[in-house]
């Protein structure tokens, strides 16, 4: 049996409006991917950095797991010489 670790690692940067996060994929044989999500505060809303870095943390998982999907769908193209849509 084959065991790998893959990690998340989210940066976060903020400017009190706006959170922008980057979720990078590493680990012994992880693809080097990066996902990125942001979010902005609604001028009423009162700051709350954790509710931002939580938006934002979501989309950047949320594009990297695309990514990654997109990956495997070329790594699959280059074994079979066929087009292939996977869904996820």
């Amino acid at each position: 049996m084959m065991r790998n670790n893959w990690n998340i690692e989210l940066v976060f940067e903020e400017d009190g409006n706006h959170t922008a996060c980057t979720a990078s994929l590493g680990g012994q044989g992880a693809p080097q991917l990066k996902g990125h999500g942001y979010s902005r505060r609604a001028p009423a809303d009162e700051p709350d950095p954790q509710i931002g870095e939580s938006i934002a943390a979501s989309r950047a998982c949320s594009n990297l797991s695309h990514e990654l999907l997109e990956q495997a769908a070329s790594v699959i193209e280059a074994h079979t010489n066929m087009p292939t849509h996977l869904i996820g």
